[in-house]
């Protein structure tokens, strides 16, 4: 197999292109953190940090679930399960990505090298509390949602009171959308006896708490804006979010078969439309 076919495959699995719902954010806290540009050195060193921790995340995700998703007709092509990538290859990988955090957060400073391991442990959980608890949701949110902790961490060498308010709006933003994504594994699940809030409350309930989740998360980034001191382009920014969580709502309420649309397009969209309103606010004052 030829390296850019191997590439392709090692893409495929962890989809590469989603690293795009928490990059923005690890570069929100580090803009907020540092008032401005923070240096080319943590720019590098938090892409690749990002990077291989996510990286990490779904290959281990994509390791523990072979089984179920070998069955699922719609997960059933995936590189994991179809024969592209080994076990071996796959187990390799997912160390490679944990060693090369460590290493990365080493050079960071002290504080993100002690986080570095707690952190892949939050990311590595969701596949194993999917067994036994539909709180699992919250968990792939909580992944997620410790990068804006990790920016922090990294412009600061702390963690502030503003960095936890937007980590949470973060969590429930992504828990919010992972809701409505797993409604269409929701008979699956059941069959399965995975758990989920699809499989246990129904596709009206999850809809109910999808909401719900992304209201708390537009409060908690309020909060994040109330604490950082930030101005009105960064207000703007948490406004425009909302209203495109309000319209991923929207096109999900028109038919479930949506659902990729508003997973896809909104969500991706969201974080880097939020980020450049912070970087607006933290060159300009409005």
């Amino acid at each position: 197999m030829n390296l850019a076919r191997k590439l392709r495959n090692f893409g495929e699995l962890v989809v590469f292109e989603h690293t795009l719902f928490s990059l923005p954010f690890i570069f929100i806290a580090m803009i907020v953190g540092a008032r401005g540009w923070f240096g080319w050195t943590l720019l590098a060193l938090g892409l690749i940090a990002a990077v291989s921790a996510r990286n990490f995340a779904m290959g281990f995700n994509r390791l523990a679930d072979r089984r179920y998703d070998a069955l699922n007709p719609r997960t059933a092509n995936r590189p994991s399960v179809d024969g592209r990538l080994s076990v071996k290859t796959m187990t390799i990988f997912v160390a490679a990505n944990a060693i090369c955090f460590v290493i990365v957060c080493r050079f960071i400073n002290p504080l993100a090298l002690a986080l570095s391991a707690p952190f892949l442990i939050v990311m590595a959980s969701y596949s194993l509390i999917k067994r036994f608890s539909w709180a699992a949701h919250i968990v792939v949110g909580l992944s997620l949602g410790l990068a804006p902790i990790a920016g922090a961490v990294a412009a600061l060498g702390e963690i502030p009171a503003w960095s936890l308010f937007l980590s949470a709006g973060v969590t429930l933003w992504v828990a919010g959308f992972d809701l409505l994504y797993a409604l269409q594994d929701r008979e699956f699940d059941q069959k399965m006896g995975l758990f989920s809030i699809p499989s246990r409350f129904g596709a009206a309930k999850t809809l109910t708490i999808a909401r719900a989740f992304h209201i708390a998360a537009l409060i908690f980034w309020a909060l994040f804006c109330v604490f950082a001191q930030l101005g009105g382009f960064a207000w703007i920014g948490a406004c425009v979010s909302g209203a495109m969580l309000f319209a991923e709502h929207r096109i999900v309420a028109g038919g479930l078969e949506k659902i990729n649309r508003a997973f896809f397009t909104i969500n991706a969209w969201l974080g880097v439309i939020f980020f450049a309103f912070i970087v607006a606010d933290s060159v300009w004052t409005l």
